[in-house]
C-alpha cells in the first residue's frame, strides 16, 4: 500500500510540474486528419501548452521512423533493392561483417555466397545468398534453423540483426547507400499498397507509405517551433533519404552511424554512446539506446549520465513508437506518449498501464492488429534485461504491472 500510494503521489506531483494547454487561439497551429479515439485531441493539447500557441518554442519532439511515421521498413526495402541490384559487396570473410556471428552462420553464407572481396555479390540470380541473408536479418537463424549470433551483448542497448545490415555494406559510401535508399524509396512509394515480392523462398513487403497522419503531426509540430527529431534502429544514410520526405532534415535525424575509413567507406564499426566508444555495434538506438542517443545528440549529456533519464526539461515533450525497441524514450516524453499499436509486449504493458495518463495508443492507420484476445504476460515475461532473460515489468516504484488486456482497434 506504501508503494503504491508514493507511486500515486509522484505521477499526480508530475502532472502538476507539467504545464497545461492555454485555451486555443485561431491562430493556433492546428491538427487536420483524424485519430483513434481522443488522440487528435490529446495531442492537439500538448502541441498548444508547450509551442507558440502558448509563447514557447524549442520543445523536442522525437519519432521513430520505421512503422511508427512510415508502415513497413525503409532499411529492409534499402536491402531488398540492393539485394535485387547486386550492390552488396562479397566480403572477404563473413565472419568479419558482425562481432556475434556464428561458426555455423559463416558456414552457410560462405557455402551461399562466397568470399573473396573486391567483387559485388550477385544476388539477383543467386537465391540462396539471398535467403541465408534474408533469414539472418528477418530471424537470427540461418535457412537450417541454426543461430546465427551468439556471444554476449546487452540486449537493451543492440541487437546485432539489426547491427548486421549496415554492416553488410561496409566497402560502400554513405553516398552510395543513400543512392540505394533513394532507388529504392521511388520504387516503394510507387508500389500499390499490400504489395509483396518473392525474394529466394522469403516473401517480403514492395511498398512504404508515409502515415498522412504522422506527416500532418510533424508539419503541426514544426509550425508550432518544436524541434522534431527522428531516431531510428535503422541505418542512418538510408533514415536521412526518408525523413527528408516529411521535412525532417539529416541534422535531425539518429540512426545507426558507420565509422568511416580514411577513405569515406562504410565500415563495420559504429559510433558510440553515452561514454562507449566506437565498436562493431554494441551501442546502437535500440531500448535504452535511443535515451542514450537523444540525451547525447539532442541535450547534449555526455558521458555515462546519458544512459539516464533526465531531468524534466532535458526529455522530449513527445515521443512515438511501435515496438519494444522504443519503450525507453517513449516513457521519458513529459508531454504524451504516443505508441502505434503492433502488439510488442514491453511497450503495450507501458501503454495500457498508462502510470502518468499520458499514454495515447493508437492503431496502425493502415492494416492494423485485430484486437489482442489474451492479455500481454505484463507481470511474467513482458521486460527484457540486459542479459536477454525476460522478466516481469515493474513501475518506477518497483510493483509489477499487471497483465494488460489489448483495447485497440
Amino acid at each position: 500500500m506504501r508503494q503504491l500510494l508514493a507511486w500515486t503521489l509522484a505521477a499526480a506531483a508530475a502532472l502538476a510540474a507539467a504545464p497545461t494547454a492555454p485555451t486555443a487561439r485561431p491562430d493556433c497551429p492546428r491538427l487536420t486528419t483524424s485519430w483513434h479515439g481522443d488522440n487528435r485531441a490529446r495531442l492537439q493539447r500538448v502541441i498548444d501548452a508547450r509551442g507558440t500557441c502558448s509563447g514557447h518554442t524549442g520543445a523536442v519532439a522525437a519519432f521513430d521512423w520505421d512503422n511508427t511515421v512510415t508502415k513497413n521498413d525503409v532499411t529492409d526495402a534499402t536491402l531488398s533493392w540492393a539485394l535485387r541490384h547486386d550492390r552488396l559487396p562479397r566480403p572477404a570473410r563473413w565472419k568479419d561483417t558482425s562481432a556475434w556471428l556464428t561458426e555455423a552462420a559463416d558456414r552457410a553464407l560462405t557455402a551461399a555466397c562466397g568470399t573473396g572481396a573486391g567483387a559485388p555479390l550477385r544476388t539477383s540470380t543467386e537465391p540462396r545468398c539471398t535467403d541465408e541473408i534474408l533469414e539472418i536479418r528477418e530471424n537470427a537463424t540461418t535457412m537450417s534453423g541454426a543461430p546465427a549470433f551468439a556471444g554476449h551483448w546487452n540486449h537493451r542497448r543492440t541487437v546485432p540483426q539489426y547491427a548486421w545490415v549496415p554492416q553488410l555494406f561496409a566497402g560502400r559510401t554513405p553516398a552510395e547507400l543513400a543512392s540505394y535508399a533513394r532507388a529504392a524509396r521511388r520504387e516503394a512509394l510507387a508500389a500499390p499498397v499490400g504489395a509483396t515480392r518473392v525474394l529466394g523462398t522469403h516473401t517480403v513487403p514492395a511498398y512504404v507509405r508515409p502515415y498522412g497522419q504522422m506527416r500532418d503531426l510533424i508539419r503541426t509540430l514544426h509550425r508550432a517551433g518544436f524541434r522534431v527529431y527522428v531516431v531510428s534502429a535503422g541505418a542512418e544514410p538510408i533514415t536521412e533519404v526518408w525523413s527528408k520526405g516529411v521535412g525532417v532534415d539529416a541534422a535531425h535525424t539518429i540512426a545507426i552511424r558507420p565509422v568511416l575509413d580514411r577513405r569515406g567507406r562504410i565500415t563495420t564499426r559504429d559510433e558510440g554512446c553515452g561514454g562507449v566508444p566506437a565498436t562493431r555495434g554494441a551501442v546502437i538506438p535500440y531500448i535504452d539506446g535511443k535515451r542514450c542517443w537523444i540525451n547525447q545528440e539532442v541535450y547534449g549529456v555526455r558521458g555515462a549520465a546519458a544512459w539516464q533519464r533526465q531531468p524534466w526539461r532535458r526529455r522530449p515533450a513527445l515521443a512515438a513508437g511501435d515496438a519494444d525497441t522504443d519503450v525507453t524514450f517513449v516513457g521519458d516524453a513529459t508531454g504524451a506518449h504516443l505508441v502505434i499499436d503492433r502488439g510488442k509486449p514491453e511497450l503495450m504493458c507501458r501503454a495500457y498501464d498508462d502510470a502518468d495518463g499520458r499514454w495515447l495508443v493508437n492503431p496502425m492507420f493502415i492494416d492494423p492488429l485485430p484486437r489482442r484476445t489474451t492479455p500481454y504476460p505484463c507481470s511474467a515475461t513482458a521486460w527484457t534485461a540486459p542479459d536477454g532473460t525476460p522478466g516481469p515489468l515493474l513501475r518506477p516504484d518497483g510493483s509489477v504491472v499487471p497483465d494488460q488486456a489489448g483495447r485497440t482497434p
